[in-house]
Parts: structure tokens; C-alpha cells; sequence
């Protein structure tokens, strides 16, 4: 067994090697013709690269390539990135923002503010409380869940919600429906937790796996990394999927592990359609299963991703069994299929009223459909949201049942009906999918919520 150990970092030493070696930060717009180059050199240290890939994640640039390299004392990434629009990053505000939050300062997280009308995570919702569900799903479940707050007075403020294996999960923020602030009121949070486990319990009792769960929480999360720890603790990566919803055999991911022993690396190969934060999304699970990121090669041909990762244990080990392999293997795919989504798209837009989730998830359950991914989101007075849908067997929405949808809603809220025909996306090397995922590839759905077009219809 190869073990090399992974250098113990004092905390002191750290912060002195900080203010003697700041991270550097370039962003370069000379270099390459169709991207931006950005150019990170830091101290190493645990998990850098997730929050380095997190923060681009967040702005929702395109990742086209990326080379990595943190063995030893000093971590050293070149990204080729594009807005979403597959053009140069030249914002001077977002130059400076990426300067900031990923340069010497990039640690005081709490004094980096994002600025008006750039939304970073979630970190612009405001006052609110965090609300953790996980459980078996089933058709209407949604829509009982968002019934039950709007009977306890809570406004959902924002959310994301995804379903994989029959499983779902949920991050949640809402808020007093009267005060807009948190909610600590202990007696009406253990009526709210208890109410929503009892629907969570009942959608257990025909299943072999773990009781519903609830938490809350006051402060912020970044969702997407806590909605892939919480189907990952619920070992949803296990679970098998319904004939008619598992993946056409172009559409799997093809991951590889193979031994370096020269190195002291096991390299994990990704080969699979592109989509948006498909980089995030393997890097955020190799982090949160311990696995250290030595090397890794990222690179996006048409609607096909590429990436290679020289990985370790924290403990120093690879991985040396087939076992060990396997399950690492199957992580990697339940990471990459949680943000799938095939069918129909519903993006809606309205003016934001307390029990407009309640209202409109019903109105999707009455129609016979079942929410397979969602994203809410409230951008000063106005609500957004995206659902992605198929019938109540897990077969494509037809078309009756879309037009029916329209006239019972179309004339209170703004909707748009998209196809998402389990087409790759592209451009991205995962951390976007932009102008070319729209010129109808044909793999798998573009998943990044952008509202911005909607938004500016709704506003004519």
C-alpha cells in the first residue's frame, strides 16, 4: 500500500506564511482569444480547490479548461473561463470580485459582500432560517411540504430541492410571513419540524430506508454543497433507479480508477456528457469522502466533458481495493446524476406573495405531475421559480397537460414551458453550460436557474 501522508498545517504557521505569501490572483484577458484566464498561487491547504471552484461556480462562469496542480506547499490553478454567454469576463466589478474573494483578503469571507444585483450563493437572502429535509420521495410531496409552511405563516423566501433514487432533499429559508425575519421562536419551530416529519414518516412506511429527517439552521449554507452531503450521508448512491428513469447507456458517465504507483496517486478519469457545475459537483464529493485532489486536468470537447483527477486519501492512502474503488465510482455517479433533469422545465415569475409555493405546487400536483428538481428564488418583490417536471409514472409531460397548466395559471404569474430532452449542455467542463448549450445538443439539460431573461419579460 503506497502512503504518503498529508502535511500537517499549524494554524500560526499558516497565517504567517499568509502575510508573507498572499495568494495571487491574475485575471487574464490577453492571453488565450475566446476565454478568461484566471490564475490562482497560494499556500496549500485543505479544500482550497473546492472553494476556489465554488466561488467561480457561484458566479456562474463557464469552465472550459483547467489545469491544477497542489502537491506540496503550493497550490497553482489556470481556469479558462466564459460568462454564460461564451464570451470574455471584462466586468471591471466582477474582475475586482474575484481579485477580492479569491486574494489575500479572500479568507475574511464575512467582510466580502456581494454586490447589488449579483446574487454569490446565498448569501443575499437576507434573514431567514435554513430548513434541512431529506426523506423517500413521491409525487405531491413538494406541494404538502410548502402547504404546511404557509399554514404555520412561514414565507419560503428561496429553496432548492432535488430528487435522486427516489430520494429527495431539500434546502429550504424562509421566514415570518408577517415580520420577514428568523424565526427562533422554539414552539413554533417544533411544530413546524414535527408536522413535516410526519409527512417525511409517511412517505417512509413502504420503504426499507431510513426514517425522514428534519434540521434547522440561523445561518447560511452554501445549498448545492449540502444537498449533495446530505444525499451522500443518506447513501442515495446505493439506491437503484426506475427502469424509465435510468440513464440511456450513451447518457452514463464512464469513471475509470487506476493506480500510479510510481506517484503514490490513484487517477480518477471522468468521461461524460457536459453540464452545468459538473466540475463543482466531483470536486465537492471527492472533498466531503476525504479524497485530496493532487493533479487534475479539466477540458470540454463540444458537448462531451473530460476530466482526470490524481488523487489520495487525507490519510495519505490510495486506493488499493476494488471495494474501496467501487464505491468511490458510484459516489461519483450519483454526484454527477443528482442535478440531472429530463422532461420539462416550468420557469415561472410572479409578485411575491406568502403561500405562492403552496399554491403553485399544488397546482402542478392537481395536474397529475411530480417535481423531480426545483429552484426558487425571490429577487426584491418578485418570486422566480423553476420546476422540473414529469407525470406521476416518471414519463414525459405531454402536451395537453402543459396547455391545461397555462390557462389555469398563465394569466397570475408569467410562465415559460422549456423541453429539457436529456441533452448535454456543454460548454462548461461543469461549472456553467451557456450560449452553445442552446443550439440543440442532445444529451443532457442545461440545470443552472437563470432567470435573467425571464425576469426582464416580466419587468416589459
Amino acid at each position: 500500500m503506497a502512503r504518503v501522508c498529508w502535511p500537517y498545517f499549524d494554524p500560526e504557521y499558516e497565517n504567517m506564511s499568509n502575510r508573507i505569501n498572499p495568494p495571487r490572483v491574475s485575471v487574464d484577458n490577453v492571453t488565450c482569444q475566446n476565454s478568461t484566464l484566471i490564475k490562482v498561487d497560494s499556500m496549500n491547504k485543505p479544500g482550497i480547490l473546492l472553494e476556489v471552484v465554488q466561488i467561480l461556480t457561484d458566479l456562474d462562469f463557464i469552465i472550459t479548461k483547467a489545469y491544477i496542480s497542489s502537491d506540496g506547499g503550493w497550490f497553482m490553478d489556470v481556469f479558462h473561463v466564459t460568462d454564460q454567454q461564451g464570451n470574455k469576463i471584462t466586468d471591471t466589478r466582477t474582475i475586482d470580485y474575484i481579485e477580492k474573494v479569491l486574494g489575500p483578503k479572500g479568507g475574511a469571507k464575512e467582510q466580502v459582500t456581494p454586490w447589488p444585483g449579483k446574487r454569490v450563493g446565498v448569501h443575499s437572502i437576507g434573514d431567514h432560517t435554513a430548513i434541512e429535509l431529506i426523506g423517500r420521495d413521491r409525487p405531491g410531496l413538494l406541494s404538502e411540504i410548502s402547504a404546511i409552511l404557509a399554514n404555520l405563516h412561514f414565507n419560503v423566501a428561496a429553496a432548492e430541492v432535488w430528487t435522486h433514487n427516489r430520494r429527495i432533499a431539500c434546502v429550504l429559508y424562509v421566514n415570518d410571513d408577517t415580520t420577514s425575519r428568523a424565526v427562533d421562536d422554539p414552539t413554533r419551530l417544533s411544530v413546524m419540524e414535527e408536522q413535516l416529519k410526519n409527512i417525511l414518516r409517511g412517505c417512509e412506511e413502504d420503504d426499507d430506508g431510513g426514517v425522514g429527517r428534519t434540521s434547522f439552521s440561523m445561518g447560511f449554507t452554501h445549498t448545492d454543497r449540502r444537498l449533495h452531503q446530505m444525499l451522500f450521508a443518506d447513501r442515495d448512491y446505493e439506491g437503484s433507479e426506475k427502469a424509465d428513469c435510468a440513464p440511456a447507456p450513451t447518457l452514463k458517465p464512464q469513471i475509470t480508477i487506476e493506480s500510479c504507483q510510481e506517484k503514490g496517486y490513484s487517477v480518477v478519469s471522468v468521461c461524460c456528457k457536459d453540464r452545468a457545475k459538473l466540475l463543482f459537483d466531483i470536486v465537492c464529493t471527492l472533498t466531503d469522502m476525504q479524497y485530496v485532489v493532487f493533479h487534475a486536468t479539466i477540458s470540454s470537447d463540444g458537448p462531451n466533458a473530460s476530466q482526470e483527477y490524481y488523487i489520495r486519501h487525507m490519510d495519505g492512502c490510495i486506493l488499493d481495493t476494488e471495494g474501496e474503488k467501487e464505491r468511490v465510482i458510484k459516489c461519483l455517479e450519483a454526484a454527477i446524476r443528482r442535478r440531472i433533469s429530463e422532461g420539462v422545465s416550468l420557469e415561472l415569475c410572479a409578485k411575491d406573495r406568502v403561500g405562492l409555493l403552496s399554491e403553485v405546487t399544488r397546482v402542478l400536483r392537481e395536474n397529475g405531475l411530480s417535481v423531480t428538481r426545483a429552484g426558487v428564488s425571490t429577487i426584491g418583490e418578485q418570486a422566480m421559480n423553476v420546476f422540473y417536471v414529469r407525470d406521476a409514472s416518471g414519463n414525459p409531460v405531454d402536451t395537453k397537460t402543459v396547455e391545461a397548466l397555462r390557462k389555469e395559471i398563465g394569466h397570475r404569474m408569467l410562465l415559460n414551458v422549456k423541453k429539457t430532452p436529456g441533452a448535454g449542455t456543454g460548454g462548461g467542463g461543469g461549472s456553467g453550460g451557456g450560449a452553445k448549450d442552446q443550439q440543440g445538443n442532445k444529451g443532457w439539460a442545461k440545470t443552472s436557474f437563470f432567470f435573467g431573461n425571464l425576469f426582464d419579460k416580466f419587468l416589459a
